[in-house]
């Protein structure tokens, strides 16, 4: 799999399908430490960081919202002392969408 944290993102339309098992796989490769949970059916990339302390969670929260909100795509974020899970997935197709791994690859970045 290409470097995924310099891909550009794709455009994602109402009719894109969810990524097929096979390319989500070959992502996963290129994702140590995220995991695929499912949520009410639909498949979310997720990761659990961990941090010294609430602030220094509370900052990474805000360095993941601010790329999101640069790119125009949004995690679940869920911060606790000490720790944030961020999860990816693409609401217009009900699951996983080539840049949930994109984000996914420049949150890893972050950390």
């Amino acid at each position: 799999m290409k470097d995924l944290v310099n891909m550009p993102l794709e455009e994602c339309r109402p009719d894109t399908p969810p990524m097929p098992p096979a390319k989500v796989e070959a992502c996963m490769r290129a994702l140590p430490g995220w995991r695929i949970a499912m949520v009410d059916g639909i498949q979310h990339l997720t990761r659990t960081f961990e941090f010294k302390d609430f602030k220094a969670a509370l900052d990474f929260t805000n360095q993941v919202g601010a790329a999101a909100e640069a790119d125009n795509h949004h995690p679940e974020l869920l911060t606790a002392w000490g720790k944030v899970t961020v999860s990816w997935w693409t609401f217009t197709v009900r699951g996983l969408h080539i840049n949930d791994f994109i984000l996914a690859a420049k949150t890893d970045q972050l950390f």
